[in-house]
């Protein structure tokens, strides 16, 4: 059983303390000692949230140090670069194609970089970088919100329980009336995975 540092990173209202819970949960059931963190913010104004989820045989801290997350989870594209510190040479990381404009932008003050140099940025320090459509898949299933769970589906592909495990898990954290539109977004968000070069 291999230890496991995720960091995920997000925009208030994008469900990222959602999805560490969820990936929180997966890690105990797949028999792991599991230690979750969460930074809110300026979450509930769409301010940067950011959530440290550390499997291991045992852990001892919630926290990931700089340079020790083995797998960056970014649900909008900007916030990706804010955590590049974070990252070593064996990284992985998974960005989903959603952006979300800051004020920053917004006001004129500042330019929101192409999704081609984000990519650029990142692969200088962790080569493994997948962008996913989530907010495309998101937007095709008919509600944007599922874009955590999709980009969730992709992730568990690169972790060690199956499936089964994280559909069971979700299934358990979201209201039952979204439940099977969450299950078809994790399916797409898997099958945009494995069927990757």
């Amino acid at each position: 059983m291999s230890d496991l540092d995720l960091l995920l990173a997000g925009v208030g209202g994008q469900g990222t303390l959602l999805a560490s819970t969820i990936i929180a949960e997966v890690g105990i059931r797949a028999g792991y000692d599991v230690k979750k963190s969460e930074v809110h913010g300026m979450a509930q104004r769409g301010g940067a949230v950011s959530s440290h989820v550390r499997w291991g045989q045992r852990v001892f801290s919630p926290l990931i140090g700089a340079g020790q997350a083995d797998i960056l989870i970014a649900l909008e594209q900007l916030e990706a670069l804010r955590y590049t510190q974070m990252l070593h040479r064996n990284s992985r990381v998974l960005v989903s194609d959603c952006v979300i404009m800051p004020v920053s932008v917004t006001c004129g003050d500042a330019r929101y970089p192409t999704r081609a140099e984000i990519v650029d940025r990142l692969q200088r320090i962790a080569p493994a970088v997948s962008l996913v459509p989530g907010m495309a898949i998101a937007d095709r299933l008919g509600n944007p919100r599922v874009n955590n769970v999709v980009v969730l589906g992709a992730l568990s592909v690169w972790t060690a329980p199956g499936a089964g495990v994280w559909e069971q898990v979700i299934c358990d954290c979201v209201p039952a009336k979204y439940r099977q539109l969450n299950l078809e977004a994790f399916a797409e968000g898997r099958r945009f995975v494995e069927s990757a070069p």
